[in-house]
């Protein structure tokens, strides 16, 4: 399906109240790429998936970047005003409350979560994100507040620096958000227990 230019899947809610949890892929990947993974954290949760509009040598992603780690800031900012106004639209369509909205991202998809984060900070109620680091300084401190997040880093991501993700965790913190940064012994890649660890965190907060 297509919605505000976005191919995308939306699979409806299983359990009465349950939020929808906005499930942002990787470099890549496409809208089917993290059904299972929003299944696995938030059983019964309905699941919106978007696939990236941006193509880099053929593989979708959610913004353009420059270079390894360093992102194309205009089109960041586009994209990220694209993909708000993207969950307003569905949330009309599918009849979701747009205030009970979680995002799920891994990689580009954290990136961009994060960024949506920051601009459009009344967007989201909370967010997993897996291999974030700080998309961008924003000019003044968005109000996070009653927000919870989860940060879910690799120790040994070579392509995530550790410093830009802890950085990301403390100007969510100074905005308001209950920050939980969790550090695995691992890559870019997930393992499972930290995926069972981020269950366990969702269904705690949400």
């Amino acid at each position: 399906m297509s919605l505000s230019g976005f191919a995308h899947r939306f699979v409806p809610a299983e359990e009465p109240g349950a939020p929808t949890l906005l499930v942002l892929h990787g470099t890549g990947g496409d809208e089917n790429d993290l059904l299972a993974l929003g299944r696995m954290l938030r059983p019964g949760a309905a699941i919106l998936s978007p696939r990236g509009r941006v193509l880099e040598q053929g593989m979708p992603r959610f913004f353009r970047r420059l270079a390894e780690g360093v992102f194309d800031q205009e089109d960041l900012a586009r994209r990220t005003m694209e993909l708000d106004e993207f969950i307003a639209a569905s949330a009309a369509t599918y009849h979701f409350d747009p205030s009970r909205v979680l995002a799920v991202g891994y990689s580009n998809g954290a990136n961009i979560a994060a960024s949506l984060l920051l601009a459009r900070p009344r967007t989201l109620a909370g967010a997993v994100l897996f291999r974030a680091m700080l998309p961008f300084e924003p000019a003044s401190t968005p109000d996070l507040s009653g927000r919870a997040i989860l940060l879910s880093a690799g120790k040994q991501d070579p392509l995530i620096p550790q410093a830009l993700t802890a950085r990301l965790a403390d100007l969510l913190r100074e905005a308001g958000a209950e920050v939980t940064l969790s550090w695995h012994d691992t890559g870019h890649g997930l393992l499972q227990s930290e995926i069972g660890a981020a269950g366990r965190w969702t269904a705690e907060q949400f």
